[in-house]
């Protein structure tokens, strides 16, 4: 039987470290109470049970967190806005220097895709000193693909004057090999880019955690 002086909020007011708490105590302190016959904690690791794992928790909806063990909808709001904080914390949302490498591509789209459980293909327009201009999300697909069409590339980016553009697409998986569809739609996009004079600079394969750079990779996918 846990006692408060136990609890995860009392041991770090008492000097413990945030780090060092587990993801149950983590969801314990932003519920803050239990409910009626279950004390934090033990709500804490049923909503971990139910949805599998903390990125479960985070793709539920409110309603689905509010009704786990009768939660309700205040402490499930807390938990979904933590979640969004967190998010929005991993990269800045506008990057004003030049894109010119594939973490900087990374740090600026990983805020917008972490978590996604579907492809996301991404643009990002750039002007004459591969600063951004614009990014958007040009496509959503399966876990195992997404459609892209150069127009849709490239519309946005004619339509800015841009220089250049680099895309980019998300792996569910947490898996950086490039597929052999990725590959195509490089080349493809690549070749679209140097019939209307707007150059594809590369094509960022990115992960919760990581990034992978088709350039680097193999430039020989890209015109020069």
């Amino acid at each position: 039987m846990q006692t408060k002086c136990q609890l995860p909020i009392q041991r770090c007011i008492n000097g413990g470290s945030v780090d060092d708490l587990s993801d149950a105590e983590l969801i314990a302190i932003l519920l803050g109470t239990g409910v009626k016959g279950k004390d934090v904690m033990e709500c804490a690791f049923g909503l971990i049970q139910h949805f599998g794992s903390v990125s479960g928790i985070y793709h539920a909806g409110i309603r689905e967190i509010a009704n786990i063990n009768g939660l309700g909808v205040v402490k499930a709001v807390r938990i979904k806005a933590a979640m969004e904080l967190g998010k929005r914390l991993i990269a800045p949302r506008n990057y004003e220097e030049s894109i010119d490498s594939p973490r900087i591509v990374w740090e600026c789209l990983v805020g917008d895709i972490a978590c996604s459980r579907q492809e996301e293909f991404w643009v990002m327009i750039l002007d004459s000193k591969n600063r951004l201009i614009k990014k958007a999300r040009i496509s959503m697909g399966t876990i195992s693909e997404a459609l892209v069409h150069p127009r849709e590339v490239f519309r946005d980016a004619i339509r800015e004057a841009a220089t250049s553009v680099i895309i980019a697409h998300n792996h569910p998986s947490g898996v950086l090999r490039p597929s052999v569809n990725d590959i195509e739609i490089t080349k493809r996009i690549a070749q679209a880019g140097s019939i209307v004079g707007i150059q594809l600079l590369d094509h960022v394969i990115v992960t919760d955690n990581d990034y992978l750079s088709l350039r680097e990779t193999d430039e020989s996918l890209f015109v020069k």
